[in-house]
């Protein structure tokens, strides 16, 4: 069996840089959860709690169903139809046979559809979410990474046993797999990441520790130059088209108190500007093209991923909070929902006194970001090596 596994992952594969249906279909489903998402919190925002089969929530369970109907299908094939070399690149789970990421799916897909029953429940209990990381929606948002982490560890199976000069699909669906997680985890985190909190320590604290891990992994997995980039350009073209989008469709609000009248969708907050720093982070790796990179690669990565996003954001926040981010780009005045109360507080930054930039947050952030970049290249490492 071990001469059939070598022979599977070593032999050069004509269609191996193709993309498989059940991939295609996964990166779909991908789509849909995403848009499904932020068109379903904008419809919160705008209209308020609705029945359960809003067109937002039939998005984000499509996916979940395409998700797991492509990867159960693969699970069938693999164990009772599969060949030889199709099996020793599988893994074996209660008798099933199917790539690890192909698993990893499924239980996101479960997830997915376990949290919607929980959800309905948890609403008819406790009434409307006062925040987006309730119980159920914890269940949910875990069930949606899974999938992104899912495709994104399929895409990379196949890629590392694709022959070399034949990875340019493959790696461009890994990458926009891995810039959908971005948008996932910061649409999780977005209670923390208003600009009105950009003058604060613990919007850098959180961005330090979540987003380089996940850009830096990326960049060490991948064999496409510019990985971390093209990822960060997939998750802020995602979140700019909904930031476009969404308020071009007419909406008013269903249920009280209606403190700001609306007549479209509320916009998406307009995304984080993450290219630049992950350009220095693919800058950084290009110059340790073939050695392995270590620690003091990952203090590199941190402080100039820190600086740039630090010195960036920090600039962009008050830009955001201007009268100059009215408009149909930035769309500035346009993320508010139905129930705030308008004031000066929309366009000043929150808690100065309670939440400061101090030395000791940089020094924390800092920190973080060095721990988190240290990480993900160690898991880079790990998924570079991903064959099943």
């Amino acid at each position: 069996m071990e001469s059939v596994a070598q022979a599977a992952v070593a032999r050069p594969r004509e269609n191996a840089a193709a993309l498989p249906w059940y991939l295609s279909a996964m990166l779909i489903g991908s789509t849909s959860i995403a848009v499904g998402l932020l068109w379903d919190i904008s419809w919160h925002m705008t209209i308020g709690r609705d029945t359960f089969w809003t067109p937002a929530h039939m998005a984000i369970y499509l996916g979940g169903v395409l998700a797991g109907i492509s990867c159960g299908w693969l699970a069938f094939k693999t164990t009772f139809a599969g060949s030889e070399e199709e099996r020793a690149v599988s893994v074996r789970f209660w008798g099933f046979r199917a790539p690890y990421g192909a698993w990893v799916a499924i239980w996101g897909a479960i997830a997915m559809l376990t949290s919607a029953p929980f959800d309905n429940w948890w609403h008819n209990a406790y009434g409307l979410d006062v925040q987006i990381l309730s119980p159920p929606h914890a269940v949910l948002g875990a069930g949606m990474i899974a999938i992104q982490i899912g495709a994104m560890m399929l895409a990379l199976a196949l890629l590392n046993r694709a022959p070399a000069g034949a990875e340019r699909r493959l790696g461009l669906a890994h990458l926009y797999a891995a810039g959908i997680v971005i948008l996932m985890a910061m649409t999780l985190v977005t209670e923390y990441s208003y600009p009105n909190q950009r003058h604060g320590g613990l919007f850098y604290e959180i961005m330090a520790g979540l987003l380089p891990f996940t850009l830096v992994s990326v960049a060490r997995s991948s064999r496409l130059q510019w990985a971390a980039t093209t990822a960060a350009a997939f998750y802020m073209l995602l979140t700019g088209a909904m930031v476009w989008i969404l308020p071009l469709f007419p909406a008013q609000p269903k249920l009280g108190p209606i403190n700001t009248p609306l007549d479209h969708m509320v916009s998406p907050v307009f995304p984080l500007l993450l290219v630049v720093p992950a350009l220095a982070i693919d800058l950084i790796l290009q110059r340790r093209e073939g050695k392995r990179a270590g620690w003091l690669d990952a203090v590199l990565i941190g402080v100039s991923f820190f600086a740039l996003f630090f010195v960036i954001h920090w600039y962009f926040a008050e830009l955001q909070l201007s009268p100059a981010s009215h408009n149909w780009f930035f769309a500035g005045d346009r993320i508010w929902d139905y129930s705030t109360t308008p004031g000066h507080w929309q366009y000043e930054f929150w808690k100065p006194k309670e939440d400061p930039m101090t030395a000791k947050a940089l020094g924390v952030s800092l920190l973080w970001a060095i721990g988190s970049s240290g990480l993900g290249l160690l898991r880079g490492r790990w998924l570079a090596k991903v064959q099943r």
